[in-house]
């Protein structure tokens, strides 16, 4: 069946089917999670759609839980964590009981250092900062807003509160944007596989802003993820044209 770029977008768009998975079982609240999976030349990277912005890797046996919130999840139920990424301090994002469900003596913490303050662990990621755990590389950017504002003036996030992470899965480069809006950081990223950019207003960016960033750095497969009540469909059409830019909706309640 052939179909306009467009069409076939919109259909992906609403797969809603495709990759479901029981990742849990607990008291009702956590949802059926949907699911993907990425071929890396290491083998395939499963990613598993928790909620919100709470992701969860898969690869090579290694669990990597990026910001786990209670509300998202019974963490209890949860693979136990190789590695915890944590972007920025606020509540949907960084939960210290969730954190302490999967946790073992062995899992590496990174985050920010206003989150290793709160914790009173883990080890403190800032831009530019680079770490291997696994076989798993790790590489923090910025994360920040330059228009979104409180009634204050100060931004939502702050430059140098937030992370966003580039990880390296074997021959692929995934992209966690954090809360930020479209910086010239983001936009100067080369040769990302995936990127989760955040679509949550007015706390990050626009489905313009995300387009906009989109084109400039050319993720293969780009997710919305962390957009609430944004319109994605509108994202959908503002990338129609971009050929080699795949946009994949996934329920993040």
């Amino acid at each position: 069946m052939n179909l306009p770029h467009a069409h076939m977008a919109l259909l992906v768009a609403l797969l809603a089917t495709a990759g479901c998975a029981a990742a849990a079982a607990n008291d009702g609240r956590t949802p059926m999670f949907q699911e993907d999976t990425i071929t890396t030349s290491a083998g395939d990277l499963k990613i598993t759609f928790v909620g919100h912005g709470t992701l969860m890797f898969s690869f090579a046996g290694t669990a990597i839980h990026v910001d786990p919130v209670s509300r998202e999840a019974d963490y209890r139920q949860m693979p136990k964590a190789h590695v915890i990424l944590i972007t920025h301090e606020h509540h949907d994002h960084f939960d210290p009981e969730a954190i302490a469900a999967v946790r073992t003596p062995e899992t590496t913490i990174l985050l920010t250092e206003r989150c290793a303050a709160a914790l009173g662990s883990g080890e403190v990621m800032k831009e530019g900062d680079l770490r291997t755990v696994g076989g798993v590389r790790f590489a923090a950017v910025p994360a920040y807003n330059l228009v979104h504002k409180r009634p204050s003036g100060a931004p939502f996030h702050p430059r140098g509160h937030g992370n966003g992470y580039v990880i390296t899965f074997g021959d692929k480069r995934v992209y966690v944007a954090g809360d930020t809006e479209n910086v010239p950081e983001m936009k100067g990223l080369k040769n990302i596989d995936v990127a989760f950019l955040p679509m949550n207003l007015p706390y990050t960016m626009t489905p313009a802003m995300v387009a906009d960033a989109a084109r400039a750095f050319r993720p293969k497969n780009l997710y919305p993820y962390h957009f609430g009540d944004t319109d994605t469909s509108e994202l959908v059409r503002l990338l129609a044209g971009e050929k080699d830019i795949e946009v994949r909706i996934r329920k993040m309640r």
